[in-house]
């Protein structure tokens, strides 16, 4: 989907005065069609009505620290993302016998990427789909069971569509673009200085 953009001011007050001008020398009959339709360009120049299939710009307000918290619970232990992913989000894995993840610090991916390849993996690589009806309807790239060329891998758990957007939140908090781990960062990934930031110089 493209992006909107709202035009300045200037060039709404310039339309504006266009169109008042354009009421004036029209015929008496279409007055009160115009004078509509100026109403409405008003409206939507103020923001106080949206014109079909425009979408709002607000900024996504921070996410809660205890929904950050939920997201690194839910990263480290229902869905044991760390066993490939590594705990720091790093692709230093902690099961040998896992598949290899990906560096997650330096993952490209936006959050409604993000949020697509947890709910529907990554088919042909070791990423499950953590969406219990992934590619059942059609949600997870417009393809079903029978579209995949081989079986997707089972998650350690499935998660709810909120627990999803809660691990995207954690890794946008504490992981995605955040560099290498080091000895600070890692003391403000756990909250404090624990054993594995001993590692770290």
């Amino acid at each position: 989907m493209g992006e909107v953009t709202v035009a300045p001011i200037s060039l709404w007050a310039s339309d504006l005065v266009y169109t008042a001008r354009m009421i004036i020398t029209c015929k008496r009959s279409l007055r009160p069609h115009i004078f509509s339709a100026l109403v409405v360009l008003v409206a939507i120049g103020a923001g106080l009505v949206r014109a079909p299939g425009a979408t709002a710009q607000t900024p996504t307000p921070a996410p809660d620290p205890s929904d950050i918290a939920d997201g690194m619970r839910l990263y480290q232990q229902k869905g044991d993302c760390q066993a490939c992913h590594g705990w720091a989000g790093d692709g230093r894995k902690m099961d040998s016998q896992m598949p290899d993840g990906s560096n997650l610090r330096e993952t490209r991916l936006d959050r409604a990427r993000l949020i697509m390849t947890i709910k529907c993996g990554r088919p042909g690589t070791g990423m499950p789909a953590f969406d219990k009806f992934a590619y059942t309807d059609g949600r997870c790239y417009g393809m079903k069971q029978a579209d995949l060329k081989s079986p997707m891998p089972d998650p350690p758990a499935t998660l709810q569509p909120r627990e999803i957007e809660r691990v995207a939140d954690f890794l946008f908090q504490k992981v995605v673009g955040k560099g290498p781990m080091d000895r600070a960062k890692c003391i403000e990934y756990w909250g404090s200085e624990v054993e594995a930031c001993r590692e770290f110089k």
